[in-house]
């Protein structure tokens, strides 16, 4: 069935490059200057997909193996937050620390949530399942730990003399910097909650749509979706409150 969905061949090529030429010209038209960005992120996409696709072929037969490409993926998260988080290059000094501190965040939000959905059996402990899942959940604790950490590092900058303030009247360090950082983290959770509410109304996830293309029944999708967005919802929590505690003490700075 899912070979009737996208057919492999000079049209599907034909059609990538046309809605990357869309996506660059709407970048420069709109005066937003991203159309370099998106061109990059097109042909990266393409190369690793390519690159993926073809590791993934050996390594989905061994749990092991899908062990040590989650382990990759994990890293990988780590750097992209850090490098977003601080607005440092990767090779800057002080890297090891960053991607310490944010791969911390995401494991805390990653892993209870595969280990829940593993452990319980929902989903079987077999490569070709665990690292769509954990694949994921990671991403979605990477994106959260992303916008948490940029989020709250602005609002820091501009409300500098708040916390200020209340280390004058006798606050510690932390919980001056919680006064502002709780509320403004809050707002990282906005898609995954956005995401949550509507769907079926507005969209038809991923999860939900590849179970179907699979030749899985319509209830078979829904229940995956939903273990899917459910665990994003708690992966994506449990990874901005832990931003939010390694920004307050310190541990992720910019």
């Amino acid at each position: 069935m899912g070979s009737a969905v996208v057919h492999l061949g000079a049209g599907l090529a034909l059609t990538l490059v046309a809605l990357t030429a869309l996506a660059a010209v709407a970048g420069w038209a709109s005066g937003l200057q991203q159309q370099r960005p998106v061109v990059v992120a097109a042909l990266r996409a393409a190369v690793q997909l390519a690159v993926v696709s073809a590791v993934l072929v050996a390594v989905l037969g061994s749990l092991p193996l899908s062990a040590l490409f989650v382990l990759l993926m994990l890293t990988v998260a780590a750097a992209t937050s850090a490098a977003r988080v601080t607005r440092l290059p990767l090779r800057a000094p002080g890297r090891e620390r960053r991607i310490a501190a944010t791969g911390s965040a995401i494991v805390l939000g990653a892993a209870p949530v595969v280990a829940l959905v593993l452990g319980s059996g929902a989903v079987p402990l077999r490569g070709v399942a665990v690292i769509p899942i954990a694949g994921i959940v990671i991403g979605g604790a990477m994106t959260a730990t992303s916008l948490a950490g940029r989020r709250l590092f602005d609002e820091l900058d501009q409300r500098r003399g708040e916390v200020d303030a209340a280390l004058a009247l006798g606050f510690l360090p932390r919980d001056a910097v919680l006064e502002v950082a709780r509320p403004v983290a809050a707002t990282a959770l906005v898609p995954a909650l956005d995401q949550t509410r509507t769907v079926g109304l507005v969209t038809l996830p991923g999860a939900f749509v590849g179970v179907l293309l699979g030749g899985g029944s319509a209830a078979q999708a829904g229940a995956a979706q939903l273990l899917v967005l459910i665990g994003l919802l708690a992966a994506e929590t449990l990874a901005v409150w832990a931003t939010v505690e390694l920004v307050a003490r310190g541990d992720l700075v910019r």
